[in-house]
């Protein structure tokens, strides 16, 4: 049995990540920690949460007393981290509280961590690190970060603390950088969700700029396999890409889930486009795949049909108060980040 915890367990892909792993390792002990932002939603671990090798415990990754005695009492063996504020639009607003918990947070954790002998360390990034690529070529795990928003800004200082503490202090981490996840249980402000609960309900669905900014869509259920393969085999120091080579238009998602629901088109409102807009991502995940054994088992449109249809069948989760968000009136996210912190 091995003790793992998990950092923003109650977010959309840090929950999907806990309920993957206790099916699949069902003795192992598992805590998650979460400081319940707008991100968390318990309901989010109600099919896990009564499981008595789970443990739930709020707190801020920026807490480093609480950090360490947590790790103590639970003899943690290994982290997986997740926790981030991950908002490119909210990081443009306010910058500071992204600095605070993506980079002091994953500071705190690195911290805790190293005191209390853990194992081993999963730092989960993201491809938006990389920056823009233009219309052809991959980010690879050699691509230079040139990170374009506060939020992928905060992002990658994260994972050079990460690297600092594998190469001070010899700490086991290992660095995961995913494209854009989707899958049920998403928040509703990012781009694929808010989508459907849009259309669902026949309101104007806004897009940024002409539509054709291109991102790599990732099922989660493809990450979480793909994390738990690094966990298992992954090499400490390492960095390890993770895409679902599903290259898309932003304009050819929105009109394939309103294919999906049988809207029309009409829905869609350009706007504005946003600052810093980054014009396409797309990852070569041949490293994961050839060292590790992973590949992705969803394609864009098994995924993103199981997806409609959760959302279709689950509108008591995505109309509950804890999922309003400030900015539904607006362009939705498309970044696939770990939320929760």
């Amino acid at each position: 049995m091995t003790t793992v915890l998990v950092t923003g367990g109650m977010g959309f892909i840090g929950s999907s990540f806990l309920q993957y792993w206790m099916k699949r390792h069902p003795k192992d002990r598992v805590i998650n920690y979460d400081l319940l932002t707008y991100a968390g939603n318990p309901a989010n671990v109600e099919e896990i949460s009564h499981l008595p090798n789970y443990r739930f415990v709020k707190g801020d990754i920026t807490d480093l007393a609480l950090l360490e005695k947590v790790m103590k009492e639970e003899s943690v063996e290994r982290v997986v981290h997740f926790a981030a504020e991950s908002h490119v639009d909210r990081s443009i607003l306010d910058p500071s509280c992204f600095v605070t918990t993506n980079v002091l947070g994953t500071q705190c954790l690195l911290e805790a961590a190293k005191q209390c002998g853990v194992g081993r360390f999963i730092h989960v990034s993201t491809d938006e690190v990389y920056g823009s690529l233009g219309a052809e070529g991959y980010f690879s795990e050699t691509t230079p970060l040139a990170p374009n928003s506060p939020y992928s800004a905060s992002k990658a200082g994260s994972d050079l603390l990460a690297r600092a503490y594998y190469e001070t202090y010899g700490f086991p981490v290992l660095i995961t950088r995913c494209s854009n996840n989707y899958g049920p249980r998403q928040l509703p402000e990012k781009l694929i969700p808010a989508v459907i609960t849009k259309a669902l309900v026949d309101q104007p669905i806004p897009l940024y700029g002409d539509g054709r900014n291109i991102r790599d869509w990732l099922h989660v259920d493809d990450h979480c396999s793909a994390i738990e393969k690094v966990i298992e085999c992954g090499v400490p120091g390492q960095v390890y890409n993770i895409g679902g080579n599903n290259e898309r238009t932003n304009v050819e998602v929105v009109s394939q889930i309103l294919r999906t629901l049988g809207k029309p088109d009409s829905l869609i409102r350009y706007v504005s486009d946003r600052l810093g807009h980054d014009r396409r991502y797309a990852i070569d995940s041949s490293k994961i795949q050839s060292e590790l054994g992973w590949k992705p088992a969803y394609t864009f449109e098994r995924g993103l049909a199981q997806t409609v249809e959760w959302y279709a069948n689950h509108k008591d989760y995505w109309l509950r108060p804890s999922n309003t968000t400030v900015k539904r009136n607006e362009a939705a996210e498309e970044s696939g980040d770990a939320e929760g912190a």
